[in-house]
């Protein structure tokens, strides 16, 4: 028993996070949650994983990553593609409004700026490519993100202009992004050597900050969460369908276009996962009537990173005793 907790820490540890912050009766956790992300505590953390990331980052996955045009379009086309198909499907069931606003915000997210990437590298992915469609997918995301909510919206008879920043986006990648993760390469390739990078546990501390950023989202929709205790399972369920069809659907296209191990990982995660920072600024500035809509991003980001970390911890196992 002991031995699986150390093997699935990541996992245990966001549960323990989330029984914690929302069964706190003192609501002490949820104010420091608050705190911290009232001084940007999210955003300087994403900004170190990066740089984390990019100290782990190999020059030849770099390369490999940029090349690699087969999983780069796959996985955009979960993104894009088969995440807004799956939303309207699951909405063609009797779903309240607010709720379906959310499923269709979430639908229409470009990737997860940080945690995907973690997962990517843990699992044994390349994680330059994982960056790769990060970045692209939040790029296309500009554009893309008013066309699909346009659509929902005209599917659930709710008419809005919705306009969003595009330059405030870009320059969010640059700054959280592509900035600190070239603080990394850099830094690898003329500070530290190989063994040096080996001993501060950088994958260990990447895990530890979503856990972070996890904290956080929770503190801040802990009383979405308890005013609608009962509609919570209903949403539990509904964003956990939802998640487990985005990963059918990039499991099935591993496996129907032959991607091999090492590049198939980046299309699991960066396919399935949403970035919940970008889903909620949507919901804050054009659907704050429908509050429940920001408690099904918030439940969907808390149940993609667990299903994902326990998967990504799985298939690192597998990948530790394929080594052996």
């Amino acid at each position: 028993m002991i031995q699986k907790i150390k093997k699935q820490w990541f996992l245990f540890s966001l549960i323990f996070i989330f029984v914690i912050v929302i069964f706190d009766q003192s609501n002490t956790l949820a104010k420091i949650g608050m705190i911290l992300k009232d001084n940007h505590s999210p955003e300087i953390m994403i900004f170190f994983i990066f740089i984390f990331s990019g100290l782990l980052i190999e020059s030849d996955q770099i390369r490999a990553g940029i090349k690699d045009i087969k999983s780069t379009l796959l996985a955009l086309a979960v993104i894009i593609v088969f995440a807004p198909i799956a939303a309207w499907v699951l909405c063609l069931f009797p779903v309240e409004t607010g709720v379906a606003i959310g499923l269709f915000i979430v639908a229409a997210m470009p990737t997860t700026l940080s945690s995907g990437i973690v997962m990517t590298g843990a699992a044994g992915g390349n994680m330059a490519h994982a960056l790769f469609v990060t970045i692209l997918s939040n790029f296309i995301g500009i554009f893309s993100v008013p066309v699909i909510l346009s659509l929902f919206l005209s599917f659930l008879h709710q008419e809005k202009e919705l306009v969003i920043d595009q330059g405030a986006i870009i320059i969010k990648l640059i700054l959280i992004v592509l900035f600190p993760l070239l603080i990394g390469i850099v830094a690898k390739a003329k500070v530290f050597t190989a063994d040096q990078l080996g001993k501060f546990k950088l994958q260990i501390i990447n895990q530890c900050m979503i856990i972070g950023v996890v904290f956080i989202a929770l503190a801040g929709a802990k009383q979405v969460l308890l005013q609608q205790g009962d509609t919570f399972w209903y949403i539990l369920i509904l964003v956990t369908v939802f998640h487990l069809m985005l990963l059918g659907c990039s499991f099935l296209l591993v496996k129907l276009f032959r991607v091999e191990k090492g590049r198939y990982e980046s299309i699991i995660f960066m396919g399935s996962q949403k970035t919940l920072a970008l889903s909620v600024m949507i919901q804050v500035s054009y659907f704050n009537e429908f509050g429940i809509a920001l408690l099904v991003c918030v439940i969907h980001h808390i149940v993609h990173l667990m299903i994902d970390g326990y998967l990504s911890a799985k298939m690192s196992t597998s990948l530790f005793v394929e080594k052996q």
